[in-house]
């Protein structure tokens, strides 16, 4: 059975649609001409043709028989498909029959348990739903994983960084089988900088820091050693008492060449003393103050050339050099080299005094250290630019083998978790192949049972009977085709009556046809299937008469489905008609509200968008107060409300009889005169019935004129009473109706 029709987006429904919830047995449908029925008709009879709208069902899909006027247009021929029904046969062969159906039924019933436990194709229940969830949490749970790391390794997620689903399938496949090497979150971070970089190039090596020369330099004998004249003269040994060799050559350098006088004392220096004086400062003296020198100079050379080397590093470190770790380091070198410097110095000076130089072995050799730890990364970091494609493609997977070891109890669980629901779900799948395998082949022995005991002929014999009860004797429905497996609708002598049948002929004749057709099958196989049944304006162009017998007919249809003694489980009847509704609707056990097998709705169209609403009761009384309602509501239809008006003054001024309309006319002048004899207009042709529908547009002041004027017939007749009754209070059933509109 139908339990819901959403009509959306087609014809006069708008993209949010209206929805028929909650059908039951039987549902009657109301609504003018245009307001939408047909379209409701039309999504049930092929769904797949109207992809914005659906029809769910409660339980197996049915077979759907939809009378509409698409159906008239498809079968209404000079020859129409012959209606098979099952025929007279043995009571065994029909034993076998309800055997073969009710084991079809119970296959059917099976499969629909099964595919309700396995659950729909979009995962909304049952066990694709639990599998849908568990896909849901664990994207989820990786899509927190890939916000976390993507500022460090969003290269390695290219490709399914914008998608949460795109990033689980591939965190999956990692876990599935990822051989790279589990390496620490932050040394990945680091070669994700180097490898990952944009516009990467080699870069050159870093000087090396050498400072051998300069810590040979320390080690010198002339350093420690007390540099003095020659010690065997006699003016040696004052010197050596006095421990002042470097004053005495300090002030030799002052001995003017042209005066024998003294630089300190201003005496008279003899010649001898002059003599003595340059044997003791001899060349072993000089040679040690030259090689003093030496070293001041070599000294100064070296260390000048290794601060140098660390200056030029400094002024263009690189990435891989720590330039605030290394600047400490050589100022700590400086500082120790200007020392070194001063004692030097005073060396130079005072010769005869040994000095020890402070050791820069280790300062130079953690400088070193330093240059050569920068000189192995940028050795690495241009093997990787050598070979990049393949630096970066093992650091992706050395990436995601990272997060899937930090994720490995989430995507253990979800693995255990998939693999019970993906055998669940593909034991369900098995079974209901299985079951559908075995439904096949019981419906193949039904449809060879009834093909043994089908006929058109019965169907014929049925529609002919119901034609002559009814005066319809001019033609008549024979079988033809050379196997007489069609329907033709002919003469008494024969000939083709299709083309030539009245608009009310052919609807009779269309609506017998679809009556028997739910009754039986255009083949010989499907007779006996469950069915939905859909009427759409069954009794258009037809009289009252033959109005009476349709809805008898469409009651006994009704009648089944409320009892489900039949194939007919549902039926959907909608009318414009009100006649036809309130016949066909009619329930004498019905006090007010629904009973538990029915439901009621009313379509409207208003601003060309179509509405459907629903009622607890039958909202519809009689005709003549329903069109008082929409003279009562405040927004009446502008395509409508002036063949209302003609309607009510039709039926009021008919049943008085003898009212002069002319002498009405004639107390309106000008532009209400014509409105008033427009709305008398049924006297002067006598061809609008109640059942015509006429559609005039008018703007809301023409609108405002007619019901003024409308107003004022009742007035000027002296009926003004029945018309404020009319205009107060409704009755319960149509003030519903105008609160949902």
């Amino acid at each position: 059975m139908i339990r819901e029709v959403l009509v959306a987006g087609e014809a006069s429904y708008d993209a949010a649609g209206q929805r028929l919830t909650g059908l039951k047995e039987i549902n009657f449908l109301f609504g003018t001409n245009g307001s939408g029925k047909t379209t409701v008709s039309r999504v049930i009879a092929n769904p797949s043709a109207y992809p914005t709208c659906a029809v769910s069902w409660a339980g197996q899909p049915l077979e759907c028989l939809v009378y509409n006027s698409d159906f008239v247009a498809k079968n209404f021929a000079s020859q129409m498909p012959g209606i098979f029904t099952l025929g007279e046969a043995e009571d065994s062969t029909l034993k076998s029959i309800d055997a073969a159906k009710a084991a079809v039924a119970g296959l059917e019933g099976q499969i629909q348990t099964l595919l309700s436990t396995l659950g729909e194709d979009d995962g909304g229940t049952g066990k694709r739903k639990e599998a849908k969830d568990q896909r849901e949490a664990i994207e989820k749970r990786c899509w927190v994983i890939k916000s976390t790391h993507d500022p460090h390794f969003k290269e390695a997620f290219t490709g399914v960084r914008n998608s949460r689903s795109n990033f689980c399938d591939r965190m999956l496949k990692e876990w599935a089988g990822n051989p790279a090497q589990h390496l620490p979150l932050e040394h990945l971070k680091k070669r994700a900088l180097a490898v990952f970089q944009t516009g990467l190039e080699r870069q050159p090596l870093l000087p090396v820091i050498d400072g051998r020369d300069l810590v040979a330099l320390e080690g010198r004998p002339v350093l420690t050693k007390k540099v003095v004249g020659k010690e065997d003269l006699d003016i040696a040994a004052l010197i050596t008492r006095l421990a002042n060799s470097d004053w005495v050559r300090q002030g030799r350098d002052y001995l003017p060449v042209e005066k024998d006088q003294c630089p300190f004392c201003q005496q008279s220096i003899t010649a001898e003393f002059r003599q003595k004086l340059e044997e003791y400062f001899d060349e072993t003296y000089v040679a040690d103050i030259a090689a003093i020198d030496a070293v001041i100079e070599a000294y100064g050379l070296y260390a000048k050339r290794l601060v140098d080397t660390v200056d030029g590093i400094l002024a263009s470190p690189g990435q891989y050099v720590d330039a605030q770790a290394l600047k400490a380091d050589r100022d700590r070198l400086d500082a120790t080299l200007e020392l070194n410097n001063r004692l030097l110095a005073s060396k130079r000076n005072e010769a005869s005094t040994p000095i020890t130089l402070e050791p820069v072995e280790t300062l130079i050799a953690a400088l070193a250290t330093a240059i050569n730890s920068a000189n192995l990364d940028i050795a690495r970091h241009n093997a990787t630019v050598e070979n990049l494609a393949t630096e970066q493609a093992t650091l992706t997977g050395e990436i995601w083998k990272c997060l899937i070891e930090e994720s490995r109890q989430v995507l253990a669980d979800y693995e255990t978790a998939k693999t019970n629901l993906d055998k669940a779900i593909a034991g369900l799948t098995g079974g209901i192949e299985a079951k559908r395998a075995q439904l096949l082949v019981k419906q193949a022995e039904l449809a060879e049972l009834e093909k043994g005991v089908t006929s058109v002929q019965p169907t014929v014999t049925e529609i002919n009977a119901i034609l002559t009860s009814f005066g319809f004797t001019n033609f008549s429905l024979a079988s033809a085709g050379e196997h007489k497996h069609l329907y033709a609708i002919v003469r008494g002598d024969g000939s083709d009556a299709a083309t030539t049948l009245s608009e009310g002929e052919r609807s009779f004749i269309a609506f017998l046809y679809f009556f028997h057709l739910v009754r039986g099958s255009v083949t010989t196989s499907g007779i006996t299937n469950d069915r939905v049944i859909v009427f759409d304006d069954p009794v258009s162009s037809l009289d009252s008469d033959v109005l009476f017998i349709v809805s008898a007919l469409i009651k006994q249809l009704l009648q089944e489905a409320c009892l489900g003694t039949g194939y007919v489980k549902q039926v959907i009847a909608l009318t414009h008609n009100i006649y036809f509704h309130k016949e066909v609707s009619f329930d004498p056990d019905r006090q007010s509200v629904c009973r538990k097998h029915e439901t009621f709705w009313i379509i409207r169209k208003s601003a060309d968008r179509s509405t459907i609403t629903n009622y607890d009761h039958n909202p519809i009384k009689t005709s003549y107060e329903l069109l008082w309602g929409e003279v009562r509501n405040p927004q009446p239809s502008k395509q409508t409300i002036q063949n209302t008006l003609r309607r009510i003054l039709e039926n009021y001024f008919r049943i008085l009889g003898n009212m002069d309309k002319d002498t009405i006319i004639a107390t309106f002048d000008g532009k209400d005169k014509q409105i008033c004899a427009s709305l008398f207009s049924w006297v002067n042709d006598g061809s609008h019935s109640f059942h015509d529908d006429l559609y005039i547009s008018a703007d809301d002041s023409v609108i405002e004129r007619y019901l003024d004027v409308f107003r004022r017939i009742f007035e000027n007749t002296n009926h003004l009473g029945h018309y404020e009754m009319m205009m107060g209070p409704p009755p319960p059933e149509v003030r519903d109706e105008e609160q949902a509109a």
